[in-house]
């Protein structure tokens, strides 16, 4: 199943800057460069909201073995 579309507006001195930008890349058109770039920066804010992969807890337990074994 497609997903369906929307369309949004921009300034058009906008626009005719990522014209130049696509025409000088590999894209195909400003959409799919406008695409590529939302996703890249939507995947970039889910990062940062994305809870931390180890607690502080658990980073100083690991600093504390590390340098116990002698590697800090």
């Amino acid at each position: 199943m497609r997903e369906s579309k929307v369309t949004i507006k921009i300034p058009r001195p906008l626009y005719r800057k990522i014209q130049q930008v696509v025409e000088e890349s590999g894209f195909d058109s400003p959409t799919d460069f406008i695409v590529y770039v939302l996703r890249d920066l939507m995947g970039d804010a889910e990062a940062e909201q994305a809870e931390p992969e180890f607690t502080q807890h658990e980073l100083d337990d690991v600093k504390r073995k590390l340098k116990n074994l002698g590697y800090l």
